[in-house]
Order: C-alpha cells, then sequence, then structure tokens
C-alpha cells in the first residue's frame, strides 16, 4: 500500500511539471508571485479636494527647503482666483508632448554641428510700443511643480514653476509693457525693489543668455533683454536683470540673475513664472554652487493634494540613497542618465542594450509621462498586459494606450515595474508611478513610446513620485532613495 502511495505521489508530481511546461508558467515561483505586485485602493490614484499637510522626512529642519505644490492641486489652488479653470488631463498630455518635441528637437539641434542658430532680432522698445518676436521655439515647456521664493528688497514672495529642464529663471515684471497673465500675487514691481538692477547689453552676463534660452539676446537702448519661448508657444520675454534672492531668512543671494518679463504669454497657469535647476551657468543651481555646492533634491508628491518638498544644498540629507552617474559629454543643460533595463512583475523585459543607447536618456522634473523608445514600451505594454489580463480593457486616452475599466472593483493588483539606472540602481516605482488616473475607475499605464528610436528617452515626474530625488551636479551623479514623501 505504501508503496502505491509513493507510485501515486510520483505521478501526481510528473503531471504537475508537465503542466507547468505545458502552460509556459513557473509554478515553483508561484508563492512569490504577491511580491511583484502592488494591492492598492482605486481611491488612491486621485487627488483629494482638500490639501493633505504632512510632515515628510523631517524637511521642514533644513533652512534651505521649499514646499512643492502641484500648480493643478487644491494645495496651490485655495488661493486662488475662483475663475481660474485647471486645464483637464488631455489638455495637460497635450502641452506634455509638445515639451517632450521640443526637447528632443533641442537635444537632436545640439548634437548637430551646423545648428542654425535662432535669434531675437530687429526690437523696437519704447513706453508707446513694443514689437518683440520670440523666434527660438528650441527652449523647453514648463513644469507642474510650484515653489515659493523671496525677490527683491523688500522682499516679494512669488510662486514659481521649478524645472530640472530649463536654467533661466524669469518672473513678470511691472509695467507689462506689452502683455502679462494673471497671477496668484501681485506682479513684481522692480521700481519698488532698491536692490534692483537691469544687465548691459555689452555684459558677460548678456552673452550668456544664448545657451541659456536657445535665442540670442536682444538690446533695448543699454538693457540686456532675454528672450524665451516654449515648446507649447508659450514665452517670456524682457529685461535681464539681478535683484537679491532670498531662500530662507538666512539664505540670500543678493546678486541673483534672472528674467524680469515684460511680455509674457501662455500655460503658466497662476503662476509668477519658471525657477531653473538645469545645468547651465545662469540656473539656481550654478548660481547658488558658492552656498550649496551644486547639490539639491526634491520629492514629488503622490497625488496633488499632497505637498513635497524642493532643498537646495544638502542638508540633512536623506540615507540609503543610490546614485548613478550622470552622462555631462552631452551639452550643459539636461541631466543625461542610462537605462539599462526595465522589469515588470518581477521579470527583466528582453530589450536590447542598443535599444536604450540609441539615443540616450535624461531626467526630468517638467515632463509628466515618462517616454521610453517604441521598441522598449512595446515590450513593457505587452508584459503588463499579459500580467492583468482579470481586468476589463478600457479605450485608449491621449497618448495612453495600456488602459482599464476598473469601476467594478475598489482595488487593483498590478504588476511592480522596476528601472535599473548606471551604476545598477534600482528602483521600484511607486503605484501612482505606474497607473494615471484618467476619470474615477479608469486607469493607464503611465508610459507612453517615442515616435522613433533615434528619440531620446525622457524619465518623468510621474515616474519620480515619492522618492528624493537628489542631484549631486558637482559630483556628475543623481541618486533616488524611496519614502521621500507620501
Amino acid at each position: 500500500m505504501a508503496s502505491l502511495n509513493v507510485k501515486m505521489r510520483i505521478c501526481w508530481f510528473l503531471f504537475t511539471l508537465i503542466s507547468c511546461f505545458v502552460e509556459r508558467s513557473s509554478c515553483f515561483e508561484s508563492r512569490n508571485d504577491e511580491s511583484h505586485f502592488h494591492i492598492v485602493e482605486i481611491s488612491s490614484f486621485s487627488p483629494a479636494d482638500v490639501c493633505t499637510h504632512s510632515t515628510i522626512n523631517g524637511f521642514n529642519k533644513r533652512q534651505s527647503s521649499m514646499e512643492i505644490l502641484h500648480r493643478q492641486g487644491p494645495c496651490f489652488q485655495q488661493g486662488q482666483n475662483k475663475a481660474y479653470t485647471s486645464p483637464s488631463l488631455d489638455e495637460v498630455l497635450s502641452h506634455d508632448q509638445a515639451r517632450v518635441e521640443s526637447i528632443q528637437a533641442r537635444i537632436d539641434s545640439n548634437s548637430n554641428t551646423n545648428t542654425n542658430t535662432n535669434k531675437i532680432e530687429n526690437f523696437k522698445w519704447d513706453s508707446k510700443k513694443a514689437n518683440l518676436p520670440v523666434e527660438s521655439g528650441r527652449s523647453l515647456g514648463s513644469g507642474n511643480y510650484i515653489v515659493t521664493v523671496g525677490l527683491g528688497t523688500p522682499k516679494r514672495s512669488l510662486s514659481l514653476m521649478f524645472d530640472t529642464g530649463s536654467d533661466l529663471t524669469w518672473t513678470q515684471c511691472q509695467p507689462c509693457v506689452r502683455s502679462c497673465y494673471h497671477q496668484q500675487e501681485p506682479i513684481f514691481n522692480p521700481s519698488t525693489s532698491s536692490s534692483y538692477k537691469n544687465i548691459s547689453c555689452k555684459s558677460a552676463e548678456c552673452s550668456q543668455l544664448s545657451s541659456a534660452t536657445g535665442s540670442s539676446p536682444g538690446c533695448a537702448t543699454t538693457t540686456c533683454v532675454y528672450g524665451i519661448q516654449y515648446g507649447d508657444q508659450s514665452f517670456s520675454v524682457g529685461y535681464f536683470s539681478r535683484d537679491k534672492l532670498t531662500i530662507s531668512a538666512t539664505d540670500v543671494f543678493p546678486s541673483f540673475l534672472f528674467g524680469c518679463g515684460q511680455n509674457n504669454q501662455g500655460l503658466f497657469g497662476n503662476t509668477a513664472g519658471l525657477l531653473g535647476l538645469g545645468r547651465n551657468a545662469l540656473s539656481i543651481v550654478s548660481q547658488t554652487a558658492s552656498k550649496y555646492g551644486k547639490y539639491f533634491s526634491y520629492c514629488l508628491p503622490s497625488t496633488s493634494s499632497h505637498i513635497g518638498h524642493l532643498t537646495l544644498g544638502k542638508g540633512r540629507a536623506p540615507t540609503r540613497v543610490k546614485f548613478t552617474p550622470l552622462d555631462r559629454s552631452q551639452g550643459t543643460s539636461f541631466y543625461f542618465i542610462d537605462i539599462v533595463s526595465i522589469s515588470v512583475g518581477g521579470r527583466q523585459l528582453p530589450i536590447r542594450q542598443p535599444v536604450f543607447q540609441a539615443a540616450g536618456g535624461i531626467i526630468d522634473s517638467g515632463t509628466v509621462i515618462t517616454r521610453l523608445p517604441p521598441a522598449a514600451y512595446s515590450a513593457m505594454s505587452a508584459a503588463f498586459r499579459k500580467l492583468m489580463t482579470k481586468y476589463p480593457k478600457a479605450p485608449a486616452y491621449s497618448i495612453l494606450d495600456t488602459c482599464y475599466d476598473l469601476s467594478r472593483h475598489t482595488s487593483v493588483s498590478i504588476p511592480i515595474i522596476s528601472f535599473t539606472f548606471g551604476g545598477n540602481v534600482k528602483l521600484d516605482l511607486d503605484p501612482t508611478g505606474i497607473l494615471v488616473a484618467v476619470a474615477k475607475s479608469r486607469l493607464c499605464l503611465a508610459f507612453a513610446g517615442n515616435i522613433d528610436a533615434s528619440n531620446v528617452a525622457i524619465y518623468g515626474n510621474t515616474q519620480q513620485k515619492t522618492f528624493e530625488v537628489v542631484y549631486d551636479v558637482g559630483a556628475g551623479k543623481v541618486g533616488f532613495a524611496p519614502g521621500g514623501c507620501k
């Protein structure tokens, strides 16, 4: 009888083993499958109606830290003009695509030794008329997250979008010779600041504008004039100036160079302008290097109803940071990183390394949806769909083509997506970095493919959520630490 039981067990084992091969699945890994999935409440992908204030890894103890607010969330909108209407997600994604195309065009032009430099020409600037054409089209779109800084003497608080893909910091200025859009705070008036000065056309600082904006500077009488146009056709033109920048009570920079915008139009919401965190000499990173050592970090919150932070300098630097090297050989603005591999549900995708190496990749705080080479995105989408078969598919939404109808569910089990960067830096993305809510119960994979294999890959802000992202620009590396904020 015992012999019969042994034979039956052997037969059952062989049957199970054969079934595993027929099904092309790994029966022996079934116990570990749950460790490769997030089980998440569907409601957690949508922001709450009210702003959530929480302590974020002690960042309030750092003198050079500023709160980060999403410009379309309740934390920023609670003090806004009620007539202001936030753009729809479809509009956000459309603007995001314009930004991506602008980034890719600029990188392509930087790599072409025969670049035709765009210029701002034929300036006619007087009190009666301003003809201020901006012809660049090579510069970048604006960001999505807001920080507040002080400018001038006495200090005026200004809410600026921060952007690692831009270099020049600018704000709208009175008297708005040509045009100013509506913003939250009163528009900065340089005539009321005792520390304000214009920059001369013949100065070395004025000549630096070309690399920072993609356009050669103009001249109004003796004052240097900047012009910057973004991928979505938004623009700012005005006087290149210097004034006192205040980050905190103890962190003050008396001669900060910035653009004082006299003609500003576009999709800037109710913000006062833009804070440039790129690598160029005119960025805030370079201008504050004597104090902060070209070191900054930020954490983007999981939803727009939470608050993140931007910190200049090391301060109380987070622990458990894993650094990947930056490629500093490609231009002076963008932060180039190497994507080595991508895993979905614990399994590395079969993507050949030349796919990622063809055009390289950058990390960017202003791009919403990560863009991947076509072959890499196809592999990711196929693997993701295979592990999500129990959920009904939904129609594509804008640039997002892998979507699900979760109206009959209160929670969802989604495969973990991991990125490995150069230096063997592996990140398991937060659930909010994997799916984006396009409606109450309709979620889409938060990635898109580039049009061409030669387009640079862009690691966007959705995938950076909840990580402390650390930029040690002086040492040429960028790092990631999980749990930087909620």
